[in-house]
């Protein structure tokens, strides 16, 4: 596992020039810092860990034990992340099962022979700003497209 951030700089957490974005939100289950987190009642902006290709809102920057506990989650802003598979600069990435961010696959669309382009679903969480592999950890620029 290699860290491309550096140690100074603890998981979850976030960096960069800019303020992030964070809302406060109500953990619906145990959550654990550094991952990803999804909605999972609009009412009151309770949030649990994110599963594969789930509609992400943000990553959690504090871990929370147990449901009812109120979290922060970085919603726009730069994040140190474990990777959980591979992650290549520059790519979209989304969530995993685990939680974690991975590539968002390439899906070719061809309309009826007059051109082929690539798409991407909303379940982008943001873009990778360092490559890396299942482990490492990276910076992440959280924010949906």
């Amino acid at each position: 596992m290699a860290d491309y951030v550096g140690s100074q700089v603890g998981l979850g957490e976030t960096v960069g020039p800019v303020p992030p974005v964070i809302l406060p939100c109500k953990a619906g289950a145990a959550i654990t810092k550094g991952d990803f987190v999804k909605l999972s009642d609009a009412q009151d902006f309770t949030v649990v860990a994110a599963g594969a290709n789930d509609d992400v809102l943000g990553v959690a920057m504090k871990e929370a034990q147990a449901a009812g506990e109120y979290i922060p989650v970085c919603v726009f802003g730069i994040v140190k992340m474990e990777c959980g598979g591979t992650v290549t600069a520059g790519n979209a990435v989304a969530s995993n099962s685990e939680g974690l961010p991975v590539d968002v696959a390439d899906q070719a669309v061809d309309e009826g022979g007059t051109a082929t382009y690539t798409i991407y679903y909303n379940h982008v969480a943001g873009i990778a700003l360092q490559s890396g592999g299942d482990g490492d950890y990276v910076l992440i620029f959280v924010g949906r497209r």
